[in-house]
């Protein structure tokens, strides 16, 4: 099991839920090379509005049936090791948005394997 408090960086990924990479959802990608990397952990969330560099609004509602919801892919673990995955972001994110923010880790424990 990964340990990991204290200092720590925090990769955000904003990308397009209709994003893909090789046919499959990229979001679906970065989280799976995460864990192959090793990192400490990759959440996904749905965004229900928002918009980027293409000043497209995308929304949840109704009327306007948008099917690119904005993404996030939130990954947190050392800086070191945050760093040496963002060649790969590089490589796979084309449009979007990628951020680092520097936090601090209080606690991180995951469940019991039975």
């Amino acid at each position: 099991m990964t340990r990991l408090t204290g200092t720590a960086l925090r990769v955000t990924i904003f990308i397009g839920e209709s994003d893909t990479w090789q046919r499959k959802p990229l979001y679906s990608e970065i989280v799976h090379r995460a864990h192959r990397a090793g990192l400490a952990g990759a959440s996904v969330f749905k965004g229900i509005e928002g918009f980027g560099a293409s000043s497209l609004v995308h929304t949840h509602r109704l009327l306007s049936l948008s099917e690119d919801l904005p993404v996030a892919v939130v990954i947190v673990d050392t800086e070191e090791r945050v760093r040496a995955f963002l060649p790969q972001l590089d490589e796979l994110v084309g449009e979007g948005l990628v951020i680092l923010d520097d936090c601090e880790v209080i606690r991180y424990v995951g469940r019991e394997r039975s």
